[in-house]
């Protein structure tokens, strides 16, 4: 992993770990259902961000790699990708 991109990743797994927390803090204590919603958002925008960390660095290491090899490596890197794509878009 590129060091400046795992610091990165590193910092909002503990931002998460602190969110996911407090949403159970919050649901303990049967908070008003808006404030919990609006907790539970954040932390699905954190996690975006966390894997756009994650993706970055795949670009940046593996994929790269795959498409200077060529070839099999190439398509294999594009299937990964395209993977990926669908994945975010199917989510509920």
């Amino acid at each position: 992993m590129i060091e400046d991109i795992k610091k990165r990743a590193l910092h909002r797994t503990k931002i998460l770990e602190g969110q996911m927390r407090g949403l159970e803090k919050m649901i303990e204590n049967e908070d008003y259902c808006m404030d919990i919603i609006t907790q539970s958002l954040a932390i699905q925008k954190s996690l975006g961000s966390l894997n756009k960390l994650l993706v970055e660095n795949h670009l940046r290491t593996h994929v790269s790699h795959m498409f200077e090899e060529g070839g099999e490596q190439k398509e294999a890197a594009m299937a990964e990708l395209l993977r990926v794509f669908e994945l975010s878009n199917n989510r509920s």
